[in-house]
């Protein structure tokens, strides 16, 4: 497989590497960083906006760029043409969240001195990131590399339901996607909490993440709450839990009485739809139930807030 390829989104460069393919790849987005080696990739795409805003401010200037019918991200053409892929890998779920499949289109539209195939990725659940990795993969002739790459993600979920079949206990969760404002975390996340041993609320599987108000979660009252801003690093997040520390009632909260609010790297885990959304699985396993699960991602996937 000799094949060139772009990933302009960090799922996707995943799963290529996770595929065995990393030396076919010759381009990544600005925000492709896992496995460390990508990192010295030529970078293909750039954000529209200063990086260390606040989450109010992102959320301000992302809306004021959709309002104006412009692309959050731009595409660097010049550096796409010169690197020649004959694989280019984008998404269309979330036009805040990577560059679009439109931005790719246009910029490669009668542009590149030879044809390259776009792979779009559009993720809401998990069956559909098992199916993503199974489409790259047979884009890129590895079929059967990515069957077998799936089996073993697949297994790994299948142990923790499978020790979660006789627990009846299932505390609510609220998982914070954004902090102001207030988002819930949907798409694949409420049915990773329930594969976890939980009950996602406020937000429904395989839906867009929600905005809330924050009564909506005062009266829900949950039993735990895990906070995992899209983008944000666990560092990154302590950064700002102010916001929701300060929100009136916010000490009367069941998960906050009880000790179990949680920040995890929501940047490197859960806001990622690639091979390491198992990961993510586990992390919330361990979270929901530490007596049961313990597969070492404390202090580095997830803490336990401290006030």
């Amino acid at each position: 497989m000799n094949k060139r390829i772009i990933s302009l989104l960090p799922s996707a460069t995943e799963i290529v590497c996770a595929l065995g393919l990393e030396q076919n790849l010759v381009g990544r987005s600005h925000e492709c960083d896992f496995p460390e080696s990508v990192k010295n990739l030529p970078v293909c795409s750039e954000a529209n906006f200063s990086y260390g805003l606040s989450s109010a401010d992102v959320d301000v200037k992302v809306k004021e760029i959709l309002a104006d019918a412009l692309s959050v991200y731009t595409v660097k053409r010049e550096v796409v043409k010169e690197l020649a892929p004959d694989v280019v890998i984008t998404q269309d779920q979330c036009d805040v969240c990577a560059v679009s499949l439109k931005e790719v289109e246009e910029a490669l539209e009668n542009y590149l001195d030879k044809s390259a195939r776009i792979i779009s990725l559009q993720p809401n659940k998990l069956d559909d990131v098992f199916t993503d990795i199974q489409t790259v993969a047979d884009a890129l002739d590895v079929f059967q590399t990515g069957a077998a790459l799936i089996e073993d993600l697949q297994e790994r979920v299948d142990i923790i339901r499978h020790k979660l079949k006789y627990v009846e206990s299932r505390p609510t969760v609220t998982c914070i996607e954004w902090l102001e404002p207030l988002m819930v975390s949907g798409n694949w996340i409420p049915e990773l909490v329930s594969i976890a041993g939980g009950k996602s609320i406020l937000a429904e599987a395989g839906k867009h993440s929600p905005f809330v108000q924050w009564d909506d979660i005062r009266l829900a009252d949950p039993d735990i709450m895990v906070v995992m801003p899209c983008g944000f690093s666990i560092e990154r997040t302590m950064k700002e839990m102010n916001i929701l520390l300060e929100l009136p009632g916010f000490a009367e909260l069941s998960a906050v009485k009880n000790n179990r609010l949680y920040i995890t790297d929501g940047n490197q885990y859960f806001n990622r739809p690639g091979p390491r959304i198992v990961d993510s699985v586990e992390i919330i396993a361990e979270i929901i139930h530490p007596k049961l699960f313990n597969f070492g991602y404390e202090g580095n996937g997830w803490i336990k807030f401290s006030f």
